[in-house]
C-alpha cells in the first residue's frame, strides 16, 4: 500500500472513528492506530529505500572575498564545505545544484555502505569516500552532473514534476549542516513558482523542512520517485522557515539526459513572443477570449514562421496541453530539446490549425563554442579551451568591441580563481598583464611566461562589459 493511500486511509478511519452512529470507541482508536503504525511503516520502508542514493558532497574550493570589505586583500580563500547529490545513474553519474560544485578544485563524494546484513547499531555505518569529477554545470537552471568511478550504484528513477499539486506529501533526503542521510517531510506547497519576472526557470515550492547543506538533495514523492532537486530556501534568519524551493525532475532530466549525451545542454527556441491575453487586450485587439496565449512577434526567419505561424495567432494548446497564458507558453518550451518538434494548435480568425515546429538553438547559447572543437586549443597555464575571435566566432557571441581576441569556449577546474570568479564560456580575452592577445598562440606564449606565484590580471570582455581578472599564478 503507498504512503498516500494510507494517508486517505488514516483521514477516512478516524472520520468513521468520529461520525459512525453507534461506533464503540474503543475499535475505532484501535482502528486509527493500526492505520497510524502503517503509515509510519510505508514511510520507514519509502526512507530506506531512496536513502542509499542520497550522497554527501565534499567541496574544497575558492570563497570570493567580500568586495564591500575594506579590510580584504582580493586574495581568494580556500575552504571546505558540504552538499548533497542524487545517483541517477548506475554508472556513477551524480545530479547536485551547480552551485554546491561550481568553485571547486577537488571534489569527494561518500556512497552508501555495501549492502549486507542488517546491521544490529542503529548507528548507520560509514560509507566509503571516493574522488569525483565534473561532467557539466548549468547555471540556467543551477544543476551540475559529477561522476565517480563506480558502477552498481542505487540510481533514484525520475518521477513526472508535472503531476504535481499542491498539497502533496514529499519527502525531502539529503545532509543538512553535514548531517548525513536525513529526512523530512512535507507537503507541495505551489507549482511552477518563478523567482524572478519572465525567467523561463521554475521552481517546486515545498514546506518539507531543508536547511544550508540540503542543496543538491532528493525531493521525492510518496512513491519513492525523484520529483525535484533541492536547491535554495526563502529565511530571514538563515535557517528553515517553511519555503524551500526544489528545480522540477523533468527539467532535469532534461539537462541530465543532454550532459549524459552530448556534454553540454542546448537550449532551444521557436522564434516567438508570447503574451497573455488579458479582458483589456482581448476587447481592444476585438479577441472574443479573454484568457489564452497570443503571438505578438514571430521572427521572420525562425522556425515559427516557416511552419506557418503569424504575428496575432492565438496559441490553445501546446503538444495536447491548453495553454492558459504566455508564461506558461514560455515554460512549457524551455523543456523541450534542441531538434525536438512541437504541435501548437492555433486560432486565426474564424480558422483553426494545427503546426508543427522544429525547435531551434537558441541564438544566446554559448556552449555552441564547444562544437567549433576541432578549431580549439588548449590554454594549459588557464585551464580553458579557446579560440580565435573571428566573423564566424563574432556570430555565436553578443556583440563584442574587438575584431581579434581569444574566445574561451570551455573552463576546467585548472582555470585560476579571481575576486570575480573563473573564467566563463563566452568570455573575450583581450590582454594578459597589459600585453595584447589577438590569437589564442598569443595568449599561449604569454601565459607560459607567467611566473608562479606572481599576481597577474585578465582584461576580459562579458556580456559586453570590460572587466579585470585578477589572480595568483600556481606553478607550471
Amino acid at each position: 500500500m503507498s504512503v498516500l493511500s494510507l494517508v486517505r486511509l488514516l483521514l477516512v478511519a478516524g472520520a468513521v472513528g468520529a461520525f459512525a452512529p453507534g461506533a464503540a470507541a474503543q475499535p475505532a482508536a484501535q482502528r486509527s492506530t493500526a492505520t497510524l503504525a502503517d503509515f509510519s511503516r510505508s514511510l520507514q520502508d519509502l526512507s530506506q529505500r531512496v536513502s542509499p542514493s542520497v550522497v554527501q558532497i565534499f567541496v574544497t574550493g575558492y570563497a570570493p572575498p567580500d568586495e564591500e570589505d575594506r579590510s580584504a586583500t582580493g586574495e581568494p580563500l580556500v575552504e571546505r564545505s558540504s552538499g548533497s547529490g542524487v545517483v541517477v545513474d548506475p554508472d556513477g553519474y551524480i545530479v547536485t545544484n551547480a552551485h554546491v560544485v561550481e568553485n571547486a578544485t577537488r571534489l569527494e563524494v561518500e556512497l552508501p555502505a555495501t549492502a549486507g546484513r542488517e546491521a544490529a547499531s542503529i548507528l548507520a555505518r560509514r560509507g566509503r569516500l571516493v574522488g569525483a569529477q565534473i561532467v557539466a554545470v548549468d547555471h540556467e537552471t543551477d544543476t551540475a552532473v559529477i561522476k565517480v568511478d563506480a558502477r552498481g550504484l542505487p540510481a533514484l528513477p525520475f518521477g513526472d514534476s508535472d503531476e504535481l499539486r499542491p498539497g502533496q506529501i514529499v519527502l525531502a533526503f539529503g545532509s543538512p549542516l553535514g548531517l548525513q542521510t536525513s529526512v523530512t517531510m512535507g507537503v507541495v506547497s505551489a507549482v511552477a513558482r518563478q523567482l524572478a519576472p519572465e525567467d523561463p526557470m521554475i521552481y517546486i515550492q515545498t514546506d518539507a523542512p531543508i536547511n544550508p547543506g540540503n542543496s543538491g538533495g532528493a525531493l521525492v514523492d510518496t512513491g519513492g520517485r525523484l520529483v525535484g532537486i533541492n536547491t535554495l530556501i526563502y529565511s530571514q534568519g538563515g535557517g528553515n522557515e517553511g519555503i524551500g524551493f526544489a528545480a522540477p525532475s523533468n527539467i532535469v532530466k532534461n539537462v541530465f539526459g543532454q550532459i549524459r549525451k552530448t556534454g553540454r545542454v542546448r537550449r532551444g527556441e521557436i522564434g516567438v513572443y508570447s503574451q497573455t491575453i488579458t479582458p483589456l487586450l482581448a476587447e481592444a485587439l476585438g479577441i472574443e477570449t479573454d484568457a489564452g496565449v497570443i503571438l505578438s512577434d514571430v521572427a521572420a526567419d525562425g522556425p515559427a514562421a516557416r511552419a506557418g505561424l503569424r504575428p496575432g495567432d492565438l496559441v490553445r494548446a501546446l503538444d495536447g496541453k491548453r495553454m492558459e497564458n504566455g508564461r506558461q507558453f514560455r515554460i512549457n518550451l524551455y523543456t523541450s530539446g534542441v531538434g525536438d518538434t512541437v504541435s501548437i494548435e492555433v486560432q486565426r480568425g474564424d480558422q483553426q490549425f494545427s503546426a508543427r515546429v522544429a525547435v531551434a538553438e537558441r541564438d544566446d547559447d554559448t556552449g555552441r563554442l564547444s562544437d567549433l572543437i576541432a578549431q580549439q586549443s588548449t590554454v594549459r597555464r588557464l585551464g580553458i579551451l579557446a579560440l580565435d575571435l573571428n566573423p564566424r566566432v563574432a556570430a555565436l557571441l553578443p556583440q563584442v568591441r574587438r575584431k581579434t581576441g581569444a574566445v574561451v569556449a570551455t573552463v576546467s577546474s585548472a582555470a585560476p580563481f579571481s575576486q570575480q570568479g573563473r573564467l566563463e564560456p563566452g568570455d573575450v580575452i583581450y590582454a594578459l598583464n597589459g600585453k595584447p592577445v589577438d590569437t589564442v598562440a598569443t595568449l599561449n606564449s604569454i601565459a607560459d611566461a607567467l611566473d608562479p606565484g606572481k599576481p597577474s590580471v585578465l582584461l576580459v570582455e562579458r556580456q559586453g562589459t570590460l572587466i579585470y581578472l585578477a589572480f595568483r599564478m600556481e606553478g607550471k
